[in-house]
């Protein structure tokens, strides 16, 4: 676990947390035009929102992050959208009960959530999508 703590991962970490800023701009983006301007239920918007950003985030990830080389991009792309739609359970749930138990405005509870969850999303994506030991295993 140690292996975790040193500097090539913090430096993943911080690439992989510029991603996500960068995916946070979407996911607010497409959350506030499709609950506000489109009048999409605000949860519902708020998957929207998170899958657009999620869409993103993989492709930067992929070159920029991780700079993966897994010739299977499908898969590849399949495991780290299903560790983004754990996070988007995770999101919705964290949102849910800081809305609704803790009376937070919406996008405050939302960055709560995505704060929390992007320490989930990395650390899956560090040992099960980008993976270089694991791909070449299983591909």
């Amino acid at each position: 676990m140690n292996e975790v703590f040193n500097s090539t991962y913090f430096l993943k970490f911080l690439k992989f947390s510029a991603v996500g800023l960068s995916g946070l701009f979407i996911d607010f983006g497409i959350t506030f035009i499709a609950k506000e301007k489109l009048q999409i239920p605000k949860y519902i918007a708020n998957a929207i929102g998170f899958i657009s950003a999620a869409t993103s985030n993989y492709y930067f990830n992929r070159i920029w992050t991780f700079e993966s080389n897994n010739p299977e991009i499908l898969m590849e792309y399949t495991e780290f959208f299903v560790i983004s739609i754990i996070g988007l359970g995770l999101n919705t749930l964290l949102l849910w009960f800081l809305v609704s138990r803790f009376k937070m405005n919406f996008y405050v509870g939302k960055i709560f959530a995505i704060a929390l969850v992007t320490v989930w999303n990395f650390l899956a994506n560090m040992f099960i999508t980008f993976n270089p030991e694991r791909a070449f295993f299983l591909y």
